[in-house]
């Protein structure tokens, strides 16, 4: 299957292409390497350096006239996003209309789009279903939401299928831990140099992290199954950035020296999702479990040093 996959010089988005080069697939990346990495991209796909806005778009489409888009490029950064929403919105909802608008144009047969556990916001209650009110409280989870509807809007008007996988906190080798970078990949990095750490709030707030290559998997069945559908990807599990640290020094042997922080505006209290539609409808379930994961991240920190 020729798929393109945007955002995939990224942390999430090299692991995608990784998994479908190994199934055989012929993939193109779309990065305009803004965050990610030319080198994260594996040889046997195409990379072309391009902003999300560009007009070049349409180029790479003519040239690649892919069959799916894996469309995981984004402005990720919720605090980016509450301190200037006009650029997220820029990047996130008329980027990915201008990728819609070339995809009708040659002929993409569905979009496989990355979302978010933010479109929820705080939720009324844990796990969070599918069927759970949008409630997001950043522009973030905002133009997330807003991509979605576009979805269902295109998919209407012009027959491209779509698959939503709405992601919990994704974390694992190759996340940044000195830009936007999740709190596994700054505490992994942090812990692996011996510095101290920085909790925000009381640590008490609570996310569900999922391993990258479990959200990889998620992606390579939605090729093919799941269309019209909004899945969770998540091991459905709550853990508290007070536990998530606990768990990192008991598996890495590392103690951390705490420092405490205001907790910072637009961010949930709590967050884990459901996962039910995602065995039900993918046939997905998460295999790598929290120790596991960290273990491999912490393995890859001390490498990279």
């Amino acid at each position: 299957m020729r798929v393109l996959v945007t955002g995939g010089a990224g942390f999430i988005g090299s692991h995608i292409v990784e998994l479908l080069l190994e199934h055989g697939h012929d993939v193109a990346v779309i990065d305009n390497l803004s965050t990610g990495k030319e080198e994260n991209v594996p040889k046997g796909a195409r990379l072309y350096p391009v902003d999300l806005t560009s007009w070049r778009i349409q180029e790479v489409l003519a040239a690649e006239r892919p069959e799916v888009i894996i469309h995981q490029a984004a402005q990720i950064d919720v605090r980016r996003s509450v301190e200037n929403p006009a650029m997220d919105a820029r990047v996130n909802i008329i980027g990915s209309i201008n990728l819609l608008e070339h995809a009708r144009e040659f002929g993409v047969q569905k979009v496989v789009y990355a979302s978010s556990a933010a479109v929820y916001g705080n939720p009324l209650s844990v796990p969070v279903a599918e069927d759970h009110p949008i409630l997001a409280t950043s522009p973030y989870g905002v133009s997330k939401y807003v991509v979605e509807r576009y979805l269902y809007v295109y998919r209407e008007l012009y027959g491209i299928d779509f698959t939503v996988l709405r992601y919990a906190n994704v974390y694992g080798p190759r996340q940044d831990p000195l830009g936007e970078g999740g709190v596994v990949a700054i505490f992994t990095h942090r812990l692996a140099k011996g510095l101290p750490v920085t909790i925000f709030g009381d640590g008490e707030q609570t996310r569900d992290y999922v391993y990258v290559g479990d959200v990889a998997r998620a992606n390579l069945l939605a090729l093919t199954q799941g269309g019209g559908e909004v899945v969770n990807i998540s091991c459905a599990r709550e853990v508290s950035v007070n536990q998530l640290l606990q768990i990192m020094q008991d598996v890495t042997g590392v103690q951390a020296t705490v420092h405490w922080a205001p907790k910072r505006p637009g961010e949930i209290d709590r967050s884990a999702l459901a996962n039910d539609r995602a065995r039900r409808v993918l046939g997905w379930r998460p295999s790598v479990t929290l120790a596991e994961g960290i273990e491999r991240v912490f393995a890859y920190e001390r490498a990279s040093l």
